[in-house]
């Protein structure tokens, strides 16, 4: 069985730390990248199915990594987290392709929903 392939990116550590094992859970195959500039070496470096991203970060901003995101990978579902939801911000996430946007804080449940309706969306049926 195929997983999902997912890159965590947040410039703080504890939201990666938080989220990945609930991710790693569901059947995911997980990588977490604190640094912007390193993440979008490795989207170059590797297909990713599902990333989540955060907006803002030093040196790259989050809208930046899902246009990168998009452009090495017209099918990755790209998952903003933001701590500064706006309708002007989420009108240009997904006008840029993102596959959704949630607010922080948020719950891990509902975050896990979305990856699961993001690799529903993919052919990735037997996540939990």
């Amino acid at each position: 069985m195929k997983y999902p392939e997912v890159l965590l990116i947040d410039d703080e550590p504890i939201v990666g730390q938080r989220l990945k094992g609930g991710l790693e859970k569901m059947g995911c195959g997980v990588e977490v990248c604190q640094d912007p500039v390193k993440a979008l070496d490795r989207i170059k470096e590797k297909v990713f199915d599902i990333i989540i991203t955060d907006v803002m970060m030093p040196e790259i901003s989050g809208i930046q990594v899902l246009e990168a995101s998009r452009s090495a990978n017209n099918g990755v579902k790209v998952i903003v987290i933001t701590g500064f939801a706006t309708s002007a911000l989420a009108r240009e996430c997904m006008e840029k392709g993102a596959f959704d946007m949630i607010a922080k804080p948020f719950k891990p449940s509902d975050l896990r929903a979305l990856v699961l309706r993001a690799a529903g969306e993919l052919g990735f049926t037997e996540l939990k």
